[in-house]
């Protein structure tokens, strides 16, 4: 909350326009929104530089609507995730500026514009395999969502190793790269010994039995000898693309 809307309200409480109640109601407006089955966080943009996020997972499409609706009364940008068909669908009606993306699953209203000026530096999505679209996409849509370049780099998994080796000249260029991967989970090693920039390793639950379920990639991915490599869930898309457009803001900064 601003201190120009806070001086706002105690002017409107001193001059007499609502009482102590109403006072506190709209301080407390301003920081989250109580719909029942949510608390939506206002906050989270002033604390954390980007909107609260909708994970769509087991939310009815009802659910997901109102709160979409909430954010964006005190937001420009609303991002949600891993939704239904029916619930793409329905915000699709609903704010038919959006952007709906049916591979990763997610909805975006109000993409922020990349600043070259500001944010000059380039994320890179790499995945393993075709199969790992899904988790790519979600890493794509988040950081292009949050006003970064962003670039996807597909199905060059280690199994030919010479796709990877052929975009090297791109690879080299990024300021950030994210590496999806199941199966062993072998290629985000690769690119750590290939860059002199954070790897983020996503690992994801594509795999033969053995795989199970994105463990032998994620526990493969924890023990990569590369340097520089870290790793964030299984199949979190969106975990790996926020935490690169925090690199990516502060490298940037840092340049500046």
């Amino acid at each position: 909350m601003s201190k120009n809307a806070i001086k706002d309200i105690i002017a409107q409480l001193q001059s007499g326009d609502f009482n102590e109640a109403e006072a506190e109601k709209r301080i407390k407006a301003h920081y989250f929104s109580d719909l029942g089955f949510a608390n939506v966080d206002h906050h989270r943009s002033k604390r954390q530089g980007f909107p609260e996020v909708i994970f769509g997972e087991n939310k009815t499409t009802e659910q997901t609507l109102l709160i979409a609706e909430e954010i964006l009364k005190h937001e420009t940008t609303m991002l949600a995730t891993r939704l239904s068909v029916e619930t793409l669908d329905a915000l699709s009606v609903k704010f038919p500026e959006g952007e709906r993306n049916d591979i990763a699953r997610t909805f975006v209203v109000g993409n922020i514009a990349v600043d070259d000026d500001a944010i000059n530096g380039l994320i890179l999505v790499v995945s393993a395999g075709t199969s790992d679209l899904p988790v790519t996409e979600e890493a794509v849509v988040t950081a292009r969502a949050m006003g970064n370049r962003v670039e996807m780099l597909c199905d060059v998994g280690v199994a030919g190793i010479h796709r990877l080796l052929a975009r090297r000249e791109l690879i080299m260029s990024a300021s950030c790269v994210i590496v999806v991967a199941g199966m062993e989970g072998a290629l985000p090693s690769v690119v750590g010994g290939l860059v002199d920039v954070p790897v983020i390793a996503c690992p994801t639950s594509v795999g033969y039995g053995a795989s199970l379920n994105g463990l032998a990639a994620l526990f493969g991915m924890l023990n990569s000898c590369a340097s520089g490599v870290t790793v964030v869930n299984i199949d979190n898309g969106f975990g790996a693309g926020y935490a690169a457009s925090l690199i990516n803001h502060v490298g940037c900064e840092v340049k500046g």
